[in-house]
């Protein structure tokens, strides 16, 4: 009767572990336990890893610079495409800690600038030296011709003088002068006159041990999808370089961290400085880094197709109406008037005639797609790569006869591939975080295997437990011997 009593009481236990289980997994109490600790936790406060993260990232960050090296100028002049050669890439080590933090109101936002500081790293950058020549399209030049093209007598003036200095529509200059800068001759001209010109000329002049201005986060601590969201860039929550109020926004994160607990169905907005606007990407697929699960995140096509696929950016032709094809950004009203055309290195995603436009281009989504791997659970970018390509707008104008019969175009000057991948012990800490996460998560589910468990121990005790029928003489031996 004792042995009965405790296999039904098994087999009750059982019934009711399962159901208690099931309940669990539909009402996700611990996965509802889970996400209230992590929006707790992931908040910009002096304390938190998230802030420590955030101040100073720990992973390593490489700017790596690829140069189109001209092959066939006087062709050019002429009105052949341009032959392009890449070369590269050139290693920099980027440093970027945050600088000058305040908490503002109640802490519930903070700001701080981020300098940037770039070392070269020859070891990464095997057979390609800083002193390198490269010869490319004057981009000081034509700065000049298209400030100036309008005004014939100053044009004609501007003309002579480059045909006295021999300066031309092309120039050799070594990759740390094109990166980091160079006085140049005819920049230090117009500068006598227009001091408002600088008389250096660099792709990222002024841009090393200096910050962009001063950023104003939100730290999260009010609603976790604001975790770093910036809501000011240099004092003013809108830019004002383009022609809507859409394509003004200042939106999204610096790309550097994200809000935990994405969801793939999710638009991750990212807000940069180096392209003067506010971008966003989508999921795209499920991948691994170093044994971390991530969501990888890419810009679609549409955020920089042209307006008869896109009409929302309408707002980024400037001067109004005056828009380029799918593929291109022309930036030059935040790049101080340089005739400055961004887009995805060798016009990856581009219109066709861009690429047709330049031999030695050879778009490829593998080395050309800007990437963002995050990990859902707290939002950390384990791997990231943002490959962007600055270009020059060329073409044949009267008045300058450097510009011979160069054809009208798109001309690449250099990609950048500023790429990030998680380090070993941070990687490690988040491994541990993850796996910590997914047994609280499989609570309900442990349970319930536990409740299983019960049920087949329940069901072997009642088979060994159940009394054969009938009496011991019916039992018996059909046939017995006889005496």
């Amino acid at each position: 009767m004792k042995n009965t009593y405790c296999i039904y009481s098994t087999g009750i236990l059982s019934v009711v572990v399962v159901i208690v289980s099931i309940a669990l997994v539909l009402s996700e109490v611990f996965q509802n336990a889970l996400n209230a600790r992590i929006k707790k936790e992931i908040i910009l406060k002096n304390g938190t890893e998230a802030f420590e993260a955030w101040e100073n990232p720990p992973p390593a960050v490489y700017m790596q610079f690829y140069f189109f090296d001209l092959r066939n100028p006087l062709e050019v002049l002429l009105g052949e495409r341009p032959f392009v050669e890449e070369k590269g890439p050139y290693t920099y080590r980027e440093f970027r800690p945050k600088d000058n933090l305040r908490f503002l109101d109640n802490d519930t936002k903070v700001s701080a600038t981020m300098p940037k500081t770039y070392v070269f790293v020859p070891e990464m950058s095997v057979g390609h030296r800083e002193d390198d020549p490269i010869r490319t399209v004057n981009v000081p030049a034509i700065t000049v011709i298209e400030k100036f093209k309008t005004h014939p007598l100053i044009s004609n003036i501007i003309s002579s003088y480059m045909k006295s200095q021999n300066i031309g529509l092309f120039v050799t200059r070594t990759v740390h002068e094109l990166l980091w800068g160079y006085k140049d001759p005819l920049l230090a001209v117009v500068h006598k006159v227009r001091p408002e010109i600088d008389e250096y000329f660099g792709l990222f002049y002024k841009m090393n041990t200096t910050d962009d201005g001063e950023y104003v986060v939100l730290t999260g601590s009010q609603d976790y999808k604001d975790f770093a969201r910036i809501v000011e860039w240099r004092g003013k929550s809108s830019l004002d370089w383009w022609t809507t109020e859409t394509c003004n926004m200042i939106n999204g994160t610096d790309a550097a961290s994200f809000h935990p607990l994405i969801t793939k169905n999710e638009t991750i907005y990212i807000f940069s400085s180096d392209l003067c606007r506010s971008l966003y990407a989508t999921f795209e697929k499920e991948v691994h880094v170093k044994g971390i699960p991530a969501y990888r995140f890419v810009p679609p096509k549409e955020v920089f197709a042209n307006i008869s696929v896109n009409p929302a950016n309408a707002g980024f032709c400037v001067p109004a109406e005056n828009c380029l094809g799918s593929g291109l950004l022309n930036v030059s009203m935040c790049k101080q008037g340089a005739p400055i055309i961004m887009s995805s290195p060798h016009f990856y995603q581009a219109e066709q005639k861009y690429i047709d436009d330049v031999v030695g281009m050879n778009p490829n989504k593998e080395d050309h797609q800007t990437i963002m791997d995050i990990n859902p659970l707290t939002g950390i970018l384990v791997r990231g790569a943002k490959r962007v390509q600055v270009n020059v707008f060329v073409e044949k104008i009267e008045d300058f006869s450097q510009t011979g019969n160069v054809l009208t175009l798109v001309f690449p000057v250099m990609y950048l591939n500023e790429s990030v991948e998680i380090d070993a012990k941070s990687a490690s800490k988040l491994e541990s975080v993850v796996y910590q996460a997914n047994v609280v998560i499989n609570i309900p589910f442990i349970i319930m295997a536990f409740g299983i468990l019960l049920g087949v121990i329940f069901i072997v005790l009642l088979c060994k437990n159940r009394e054969p029928e009938g009496t011991k003489e019916e039992q018996g031996p059909l046939l017995q011997a006889s005496s």
